[in-house]
């Protein structure tokens, strides 16, 4: 049974029964009928259905955005906002997918010799609760673009946002093409070991990427993780201070800072530290943490009470260690799984909100004497997500970014998710790429075609 709870009241919203090892037979056994289809439909055809689907969600959008906002307690501007995402994530590899995928001729001893790229068939994609339908679409659109058919194991505590999100494409005329699969993580083996399912994308945290991939690796089938992020953000001392302080702000309580590329580590040139502190620590105070619902919450709550505990622990563990907590810390009381903008200061490396991953609005502020410093310390991390450099001289931060050990740099912007830019980890945080034309390339066969006779 999923279970769905709204955490701003902490009370069951609705029940969904997971489904039978019969039914998920029978929906691999659908995507893999309409992928029989679907991989010879000509990619103007296929860029129709998901310009479709983009329609169906933004005609619907308020109701798409309230139901993330009942499960999992996304602020509804952020929700609204996430839905037109989505749709531009669809609407992007409609126009651009068959460009990104045309064959490319390479010269050899062959009167012509080119790669083409092919679809592989139905792909599995697990996903997590923080952004559940941007998620669903990064990984769902692309892949249907080359030709797949998709298998979608989401989180069960948004059950409704998957359902309507399969919907759509019942709506658009194609309900073979996303099949949602309501199952538990103990269930996903039996998908996985599937001969039909051919390759497999997840979201999630490095413990259950690791699951993931060796499942995969055991039955020799491509994998995408993107994985968990303890991400730095550089601020040196010729930096824009307002505006670094400004957006790391917003970079840190986006969804109540539940996402892998928020910033998590912030690392202040000694020069300007205490100058930086003075600025950021307003911006968080001035936040208003409520009812998601309402349109003026900037901070809502935590997706669940586990979580929310996880965060208490780790904000009293910093401090007990050393840390200075300038701003919230402590469990509010009441209905809901609320956690208020935190700052801890003075945090060191050895400290656990420098070397867990933070998933809510914690900002953690930390000191470097020298760019060499905060350079290495950006590093420090078995995660390498993304990460920020905050500097007027843009020559050194491009040279910097070649040396820090994270799929994306910003540079003087916020970290973000583009449908344009590929996005992915190394380290802990995972390998391959979603997004742009690389994430495209993931779930293809990359064949090699040689014409003869020789060319003498």
């Amino acid at each position: 049974m999923f279970t769905a709870t709204n955490p701003t009241t902490g009370e069951v919203i609705h029940q969904y029964h997971t489904l039978t090892p019969k039914a998920v037979e029978q929906a691999i056994e659908t995507a893999l009928t309409s992928f029989k289809t679907w991989r010879k439909t000509p990619f103007e055809a296929r860029a129709v259905v998901l310009n479709k689907v983009a329609d169906l969600m933004l005609e619907d959008e308020e109701a798409l955005a309230r139901l993330m906002t009942l499960e999992m307690g996304k602020p509804i501007k952020e929700a609204r906002g996430e839905v037109q995402k989505s749709a531009w994530c669809a609407r992007h590899y409609a126009e651009h997918g068959a460009a990104y995928l045309e064959p490319k001729t390479l010269e050899s001893d062959a009167s012509l010799s080119y790669v083409q790229h092919l679809p592989l068939g139905p792909v599995l994609g697990i996903l997590p609760w923080n952004a559940p339908f941007w998620l669903a679409f990064r990984f769902c659109a692309p892949a249907l673009m080359a030709g797949n058919t998709c298998l979608m194991k989401h989180d069960s505590h948004v059950p409704a946002c998957a359902e309507a999100i399969a919907e759509l494409f019942v709506k658009a005329g194609h309900p073979g093409l996303l099949q949602n699969l309501r199952i538990h993580n103990d269930q996903v083996a039996q998908v996985l070991e599937d001969d039909a399912v051919c390759a497999v994308s997840l979201t999630g945290s490095s413990w259950a990427g690791s699951q993931v991939a060796s499942l995969a690796a055991k039955h020799i089938k491509p994998a995408v993780l993107e994985l968990g992020g303890s991400d730095p953000s550089l601020v040196f001392a010729d930096a824009d201070i307002e505006k670094a302080a400004a957006t790391l702000a917003l970079s840190r309580i986006i969804n109540a800072g539940q996402s892998c590329i928020a910033a998590k580590r912030i690392i202040v040139d000694a020069s300007v530290y205490d100058a930086f502190i003075e600025v950021f620590k307003p911006l968080l105070a001035n936040l208003k943490m409520g009812d998601p619902l309402e349109e003026d919450t900037q901070v809502g709550p935590i997706a669940r009470a586990d979580l929310q505990e996880a965060l208490d622990r780790q904000v009293k563990m910093t401090v007990q260690q050393g840390g200075r907590c300038l701003l919230g810390g402590e469990i509010p009381e009441g209905k809901g799984f609320f956690y208020p903008p935190t700052l801890l200061v003075d945090v060191t490396a050895s400290m656990q909100a420098a070397c867990e991953e933070t998933f809510g609005p914690i900002a953690v502020v930390m000191k470097a004497e020298s760019e060499a410093e905060a350079l290495a310390m950006a590093n420090d991390t078995p995660y390498g997500l993304a990460a920020s450099i905050w500097t007027a001289d843009t020559d050194k931060a491009r040279r910097m970014a070649a040396e820090i050990e994270a799929g994306q740099v910003a540079i003087n912007g916020i970290v973000k998710t583009d449908p344009r830019l590929p996005s992915g980890g190394v380290k802990k945080s995972g390998y391959g790429r979603e997004l742009g034309p690389h994430g495209i390339m993931e779930f293809v066969n990359v064949q090699q075609v040689w014409v003869g006779p020789t060319n003498n």
